[in-house]
């Protein structure tokens, strides 16, 4: 379920401008709540790109390596190694 969450944020000098300059008639975003939800949106879509980057290095790795270095495993001790 989804939820609303009020913040307080202070900023002052080189910010304040800066976000004054991006929320204006002449800005981007018409309020600042529509300036820091697209922050928060871009920092959540880098944060995603960089697991997903992880991901394919691993999986690269995995595809890589020699067929004998394989060992088969149960569900449970995927699990298990995923636990620890």
């Amino acid at each position: 379920m989804s939820r609303t969450m009020t913040m307080t944020v202070r900023i002052s000098g080189a910010l304040s401008d800066f976000v004054t300059a991006n929320v204006s008639e002449n800005g981007s975003y018409e309020n600042i709540s529509e300036y820091v939800r697209d922050l928060i949106r871009r920092d959540k879509e880098r944060a995603e790109m960089e697991a997903f980057d992880r991901l394919k290095v691993e999986l690269t790795l995995a595809f890589a390596a020699p067929e004998e270095s394989y060992k088969p495993l149960t569900a449970l001790e995927v699990i298990a190694r995923n636990r620890a």
